[in-house]
């Protein structure tokens, strides 16, 4: 129980104004973007320093109060919800660029930041941020890291993992370290950073970032290419890996979403008659460089079958694609408020069976599956939405769905989440994709970093 006594305490240690306990105060942290979940905290507590959470967690280890910390919300597992109530740890006042360090190509941030705002920042200093979450405009670097965000750069540039140099954390018992640094590498003892990253809050609170940087690209061009069918496109993606070169991203777009664009967007999409669409992006330092490879892809995916090449060289035509492309969940939503949302990860070649299986699973169910994604990596975003289903029948529906769903992307070689992180969402399939030797390790890893599990409690493994 969080009592009043203990609510004086952090009132003492941050200030009245930032301790929620009223209820009103409290539903805008008892829910993230996951579709049809919420719980509620006890308390929701508002820290500007490393220092106060420091305190905040000791006080929380000598009542065992369950402590869930909160980026800003965008997440999609539940990973943020305080399922087993007590305090809501949030980061929102840790917002600060602390540095843009151009000669060692890196920046300090705090967790709050916004990583579309910390791309604008280093790219007004000709330097290069890449990892861009569909969410890039609201989501947060420590949320990023809390779940090892992707986006669809990550084909040619990687994931949020591959550009954290150092990080200062507080841990479960209240110790502050800091992990690593300006540095490009380290091999001294064990790799924590590389553990923290992706553990969703349960290992320890982030409190400041250090982030390679790269130098900025000068030019880009994006390709929207139609086909009749993702077959056709899939066998285009092939053949544009054969070419030896790497697009910045490689997106699929059914039908089915297009449609849902269109409504969304209340505007025609191109070519919106085909099959399916590729979106692929290329970048470069040379005009020269990048219209020999547009036009390497272009004529390979005309040979695969491609209906058309569409070439976006424009600030104003790019733009149209990717606010497209970044609007596909709002235009999931807008038809269906409920649903579920799964982000699994099949071996590239395999993402034409994994297709044709959700067109199976969706007929067989009766429900409205959409799949769209990152073709250039294998992670596809498969959305299962209610629609006018009963609520009787949805429950029973949609689990069937998900579990038949997560077999087979296991069979195909895959794996259950590629970005999204596993949360609330996802922990009973687990042992689906991890064998007991491994879920055991990690629970041990749990267990060393957090000896009263107060942090995070109830998600991943347990």
């Amino acid at each position: 129980m969080v009592t009043n006594d203990i609510i004086q305490k952090f009132k003492n240690l941050l200030g009245d104004k930032f301790v929620l306990t009223e209820k009103n105060d409290l539903i805008p942290y008892s829910k993230d973007e996951t579709s049809d979940a919420q719980a509620f905290p006890d308390a929701v507590l508002k820290p500007e320093n490393a220092q106060q959470i420091s305190q905040i967690i000791r006080i929380a280890n000598e009542y065992l109060i369950p402590v869930t910390p909160r980026g800003l919300g965008t997440g999609v597992s539940g990973g943020a919800l305080p399922i087993k109530g007590g305090i809501v740890l949030s980061l929102e006042r840790f917002t600060r660029i602390i540095d843009i360090d151009k000669g060692n190509m890196v920046t300090v941030v705090e967790p709050g930041v916004i990583t579309g705002k910390l791309s604008e920042a280093v790219e007004k200093q000709g330097l290069f941020y890449p990892p861009d979450p569909a969410s890039l405009d609201s989501c947060s670097i420590g949320g990023n890291i809390a779940e090892s965000a992707g986006g669809p750069r990550a084909v040619k540039y990687g994931t949020t993992k591959d550009y954290v140099r150092g990080l200062e954390i507080v841990l479960p018992t209240g110790e502050m370290i800091t992990l690593g640094g300006r540095i490009h590498k380290d091999v001294t003892g064990y790799n924590i950073i590389g553990i923290i990253i992706g553990s969703e809050g349960t290992l320890a609170i982030v409190t400041k970032i250090i982030l390679k940087l790269l130098p900025l690209p000068k030019f880009r061009v994006d390709l929207l290419i139609p086909f009749q069918d993702f077959r056709n496109a899939s066998s285009a993606i092939n053949k544009i890996f054969e070419t030896s070169i790497i697009p910045v991203n490689i997106e699929f777009i059914e039908k089915k979403a297009i449609n849902a664009l269109k409504l969304y967007l209340e505007e025609d999409f191109p070519f919106s008659e085909a099959g399916a669409h590729l979106l692929v992006g290329i970048d470069g330092n040379t005009k020269e460089n990048i219209e020999k490879e547009y036009e390497t892809i272009g004529e390979v995916c005309l040979n695969a079958g491609a209906i058309d090449v569409f070439v976006a060289d424009t600030p104003q035509t790019k733009e149209r694609l990717w606010k497209a492309r970044r609007s596909l969940h709002d235009a999931l939503e807008k038809k269906s408020r409920i649903m579920e949302r799964e982000d699994v990860v099949v071996p590239v070649t395999n993402i034409p069976d994994l297709l044709d299986f959700i067109h199976r699973l969706s007929e067989e169910t009766g429900l409205e599956i959409v799949p769209f994604g990152h073709a250039g990596d294998g992670n596809v975003h498969v959305n299962i939405l209610k629609m006018d289903t009963p609520e009787s029948e949805w429950k029973r529906k949609s689990n069937e769905a998900v579990e038949k769903l997560l077999k087979e992307v296991i069979r195909l070689g895959g794996t259950l989440s590629g970005e999204h992180g596993i949360g609330i969402v996802k922990k009973k399939f687990i042992p689906l994709s991890m064998s007991k030797a491994e879920i055991d390790l990690a629970k041990r890893i749990k267990q060393a970093f957090d000896p009263n599990n107060i942090l995070n409690p109830g998600k991943i493994f347990q």
